[in-house]
């Protein structure tokens, strides 16, 4: 049995973990490049705990710049096994109000401009997001939510949009009216693609600070209001986090979802087909199998 590692990707207003026993900042390097910051880690509870800033300490990291691939293969070689990504979101739903969250079970990818996968040309494979977040994650992050007092909503399809402006009126109707969608944001995808090709279990924790363009009470999103919201909302996720130690313990099953095993039957390029170059990137995301 498996230590548990807890990984927590810090969005916007979230740029440290408080509590952490031993904790320091250390440099990770990839072969994807550098990540978005330092990581920090440490312990709470007895249970090893890793940390990035999305965005970089003092946000320096556009939606679109954020290195994607660097940060999960970072957390990937810092041993994480669970991953908690925690992000600011619009609301297509009146229920879902400024200061919910959302613990997210399914996307819409309208990003366009951001690498997917770790694999490509010389190594394919291909991994299944169906379920893109992990059932027993969220199921702790909801938990953990309550326990706080947040008022939480179980269960969220989130739209990723490219960003880094916010929709016009007709995008976030549509997103709404016709799409089904529950929530918007700018970061979690291709990260929950990322996670799933790494074999990580993700679960994305939606913090609600506006109700994107669509409410007619509500006029266009105001910068100022979100960054209001936001300030709240950091110390709720930062609660929610650490109660997450206890709830998962620090033995560690095999994920009864399969998150960890999601290269098993994944890969398709004959091994002497592989490109070399590619299998060494590799290493750290895929070593298990390859």
């Amino acid at each position: 049995m498996a230590d548990t590692v807890i990984g927590v990707i810090g969005g916007s207003g979230v740029y440290a973990i408080e509590g952490l026993e031993g904790a320091g900042w250390r440099t990770v390097e990839t072969p994807w490049g550098p990540p978005s910051d330092q990581i920090l880690s440490g312990t709470l509870d007895g249970v090893e705990m890793v940390f990035i800033p999305r965005h970089g300490r003092g946000h320096v990291h556009s939606p679109t710049s954020v290195p994607y691939r660097a940060n999960i293969d970072a957390l990937k070689q810092m041993g994480v096994t669970d991953l908690i990504s925690v992000s600011a979101c619009g609301s297509f739903r009146e229920h879902m109000a400024p200061g919910d969250f959302v613990i997210v079970d399914q996307f819409i990818d309208r990003t366009t401009e951001r690498e997917k996968s770790f694999f490509g040309e010389g190594l394919v494979a291909h991994v299944s997001i169906a379920q893109p977040t992990c059932g027993r994650l969220r199921a702790a992050c909801i938990k953990a939510a309550r326990s706080e007092g947040v008022s939480v909503h179980d269960g969220g399809t989130y739209l990723a949009m490219e960003g880094p402006q916010f929709s016009s009126l007709a995008e976030s109707r549509m997103y709404r009216e016709s799409w089904g969608c529950d929530v918007i944001g700018m970061t979690n995808m291709p990260e929950a693609k990322l996670a799933r090709e790494a074999e990580i279990c993700y679960a994305s924790v939606a913090m609600i600070t506006d109700y994107d363009s669509w409410h007619p009470d509500h006029g266009e999103v105001d910068i100022n209001d979100i960054i209001r919201t936001l300030t709240g909302n950091a110390e709720k996720a930062r609660a929610l986090v650490g109660r997450l130690p206890k709830l998962l313990g620090n033995g560690r099953v095999p994920c009864r979802h399969g998150c960890d095993r999601a290269l098993d039957f994944a890969v398709l390029t004959e091994p002497s087909r592989r490109d070399p170059e590619l299998v060494a990137r590799l290493g750290a995301i895929a070593g298990r199998v390859l």
